[in-house]
C-alpha cells in the first residue's frame, strides 16, 4: 500500500472509532462520485421541527504538509470536491474533515498494553455557503483549528442535521 493510501484508510478508522463511540451508524459507498467517502446516521432526534434519523456525509482528505498557517490550516481542495461539497441545495449535510499526520508513519499510532493512542486529530468545515469560484483547478480553504472533530462535534452535527441544516 502506497502512502497516500495509507493515510486515507488511517483517516477513516480514526474518524470510524470516533463515529462508533458516538454510537453512529456507518454507511460506506464503494464509489466516490459525490465527493463523499463516508456517511454516519444518527437514530432517534424526535421532537418538532425535527427529521428523524439524520445523516451527516464526509469528504476525508489526509495530509502530512505543513498546512498549518496561524489558526487555520489552509487546505487546496480540488475544484471537483468544493463545487460539490459547498451550496445548500443538498438532503444531507456536507463536510470536509482533514487529518494532519506526520510524514513519520511510526508516529501515527502509540500505545502500551492497556491503550492505544492515535495522538493526531482532524478538523471539520463545511462549505454550505461558500459561493462559486472562477478557479480551474483548485480553491485554498480556511479550516479553524478550534473546528476539531470529537464524539461531542459528531452529535453536534448530527443535531444540526435533525433540523435540517449544518454546522
Amino acid at each position: 500500500m502506497n502512502a497516500n493510501m495509507q493515510k486515507e484508510e488511517f483517516q477513516y478508522a480514526f474518524v470510524s472509532a470516533l463515529a462508533a463511540h458516538a454510537g453512529l451508524n456507518r454507511g460506506d459507498f464503494r464509489v466516490d462520485e459525490d465527493s463523499v467517502d463516508v456517511s454516519f446516521k444518527g437514530l432517534g432526534y424526535h421532537g418538532p421541527g425535527r427529521r428523524r434519523n439524520p445523516i451527516v456525509e464526509f469528504q476525508l482528505k489526509c495530509t502530512s504538509q505543513d498546512v498549518i498557517k496561524g489558526d487555520v490550516i489552509k487546505f487546496e481542495l480540488k475544484l471537483k470536491n468544493y463545487n460539490e461539497l459547498r451550496g445548500d441545495d443538498v438532503m444531507v449535510p456536507k463536510y470536509l474533515i482533514v487529518m494532519l499526520v506526520p510524514e513519520d508513519q511510526k508516529t501515527w499510532i502509540g500505545g502500551d498494553d492497556k491503550w492505544l493512542h492515535l495522538p493526531h486529530s482532524c478538523y471539520w468545515l463545511s462549505l454550505r455557503n461558500y459561493p462559486p469560484t472562477d478557479n480551474h483547478a483548485s480553491v485554498v480553504v480556511d479550516l479553524p483549528l478550534t473546528n476539531r472533530v470529537t464524539t461531542d462535534t459528531l452529535f453536534a452535527m448530527m443535531d444540526a442535521a435533525s433540523y435540517g441544516v449544518s454546522l
